[in-house]
């Protein structure tokens, strides 16, 4: 893989002291992403698309397994179909871009830059369903979409993101609501197997919830500094959209009655997300399971006899396991530190260490990337070259799960119940994470809370027990504690 190899490697901003900067510095020094010429986008380098490559590749089986299909839809949106769904406009408006000239001509209508698909795909379902054989109607595709944010930030907020979007139609509204639970689980799964970043799957407020949407599902990550991060959702969009764009279908009793749809997406910002959850002081930290180099061979020698020794065997090796593992061999003329330092940097799990008398004992050093920072450094042992296709498998494993548990109990460790809006300020005051508090659901104390102290509310989590207690703003009722966070 190309790289810039000319300079040395400067350290990173450290992420305790100013996580900002490190965030914005690790994914342009290790080649995931740069900035573009026109605010707010940025250019996606092959090693950030490689690592989105692995992800699209692994929801996309997830999503046609569940009998979805993939199909594709223009990014010009005509204004007269935007502006018939209104709530879905004003919710949207600020971040709209419009098209009103075509070369030196005006546009007898104005186009919208897709900002999300409701709208078109509406405006096709009501043409392709006129009865209830030809539902449900299951469709997803990968797509861009353009928002027109005032602030931005690599992969989290950029003006032009790549996503994916479903969105189906349904007989009946009990099939709906399965569809976005169904959804918001395979999410859950995706997410956690595959990125290594727990999540809370749960319902947001209606303050938060997706415009025209009936109800809108989440998953919430909570990132290295504390803030949580909206990773996915999945909208219950009830009939609004069907009345609006008059989809409808003749029933089994001859009744013609309105579908049931919903729609449901992620994006690139769990890249971002990939960077925040697992990264540390000395840079990115790739989950195996979707790592764009999931192991790189480091040879080193000092002689040209030795060279020769270490290239036949790194040759051998590199044959034998690149059908086993994602993997790349850095024969660089830069020193071996360099290389470890550069690797570590971005991310890859594990590298293999290679030299002459590696190569006499017939065996590799095999440092393991996700332990670097823990008490006595990274962990190392010597394989055989033998035994090499047999314990990368079971270690990129082992290394996939041991980051899904530390991100787990740093999660755990910044997430506290607090039960007064006094407790609350104070403990955000403190240190950022999920604060669990009782509420009673009214939207006012909800904005109270985000007005006072920047908390939002995130989700009231779909498998929190009852638990009668008093609302933290106003006292009244409430019947479980919601998910609050500052967040992205």
């Amino acid at each position: 893989m190309a790289q810039d190899r000319g300079r040395d490697n400067p350290g990173l901003p450290d992420p305790a002291t100013n996580y900002s900067d490190w965030y914005t510095d690790v994914i342009l020094r290790s080649g995931m992403a740069d900035y573009s010429p026109v605010r707010g986008c940025m250019v996606i380098r092959p090693y950030g698309y490689a690592l989105w490559e692995n992800m699209q590749a692994a929801l996309d089986a997830r999503i046609k397994a569940t009998g979805h299909q993939n199909a594709y839809f223009p990014l010009f949106i005509p204004q007269d179909l935007l502006q018939r769904e209104a709530e879905h406009v004003e919710g949207f408006a600020p971040e709209v871009a419009w098209v009103t000239k075509a070369g030196q001509d005006e546009l007898d209508e104005p186009l919208v830059v897709r900002p999300t698909s409701e709208a078109i795909i509406g405006t096709m379902y009501a043409k392709w369903i006129q009865s209830w054989r030809d539902l449900p109607v299951l469709i997803n595709q990968w797509a861009n979409v353009v928002r027109w944010e005032r602030r931005t930030a690599l992969f989290l907020r950029t003006t032009e993101f790549l996503w994916q979007e479903g969105h189906t139609a349904h007989r009946t509204q009990e099939e709906a609501r399965e569809e976005v639970l169904r959804i918001l689980d395979l999410y859950r799964d995706f997410v956690e197997r595959e990125l290594a970043i727990p999540v809370i799957a749960g319902v947001k407020s209606a303050e938060e919830k997706f415009a025209g949407a009936e109800s809108t599902y989440s998953i919430e990550a909570l990132m290295g500094d504390g803030r949580a991060l909206q990773a996915g959702t999945s909208h219950d969009l009830g009939q609004h959209f069907a009345k609006v764009f008059d989809i409808t279908f003749q029933d089994l009793d001859g009744e013609r009655r309105y579908v049931w749809q919903t729609s449901w997406g992620v994006s690139t910002r769990l890249v971002g997300a990939v960077v925040m959850v697992h990264g540390d002081r000395k840079g990115l930290r790739m989950p195996p399971r979707v790592a764009p180099i999931q192991a790189v061979i480091v040879p080193i020698w000092r002689t040209e006899e030795e060279l020769e020794q270490v290239r036949d065997a790194v040759a051998r090796l590199q044959r034998e396991l690149s059908t086993i593992v994602r993997l790349e061999v850095d024969w660089s003329d830069q020193r071996p530190g360099w290389k470890f330092n550069e690797w570590e940097m971005r991310g890859v799990p594990v590298r293999l260490e290679v030299g002459p008398r590696d190569v006499r004992e017939g065996r590799a050093t095999v440092v393991r990337q996700d332990t670097r920072t823990d008490p006595g450094g990274a962990l190392k042992e010597q394989v055989s070259f033998d035994t090499l296709g047999r314990r990368l498998p079971a270690l990129l494993d082992e290394i996939q799960t041991a980051m899904f548990q530390r991100a787990l109990a740093f999660r755990e460790a910044r997430t506290r119940r607090v039960d007064t809006l006094e407790e609350f300020a104070n403990s955000l005051a403190t240190e950022r994470g999920f604060l669990l508090a009782p509420w009673c659901g009214d939207a006012a104390c909800e904005r109270k809370l985000k007005d006072e102290t920047g908390a939002t509310m995130r989700c009231l989590p779909l498998d929190a027990p009852p638990e009668a207690g008093s609302c933290l703003v106003c006292g009244k009722p409430s019947s479980a504690r919601a998910v609050f966070a500052r967040a992205y």
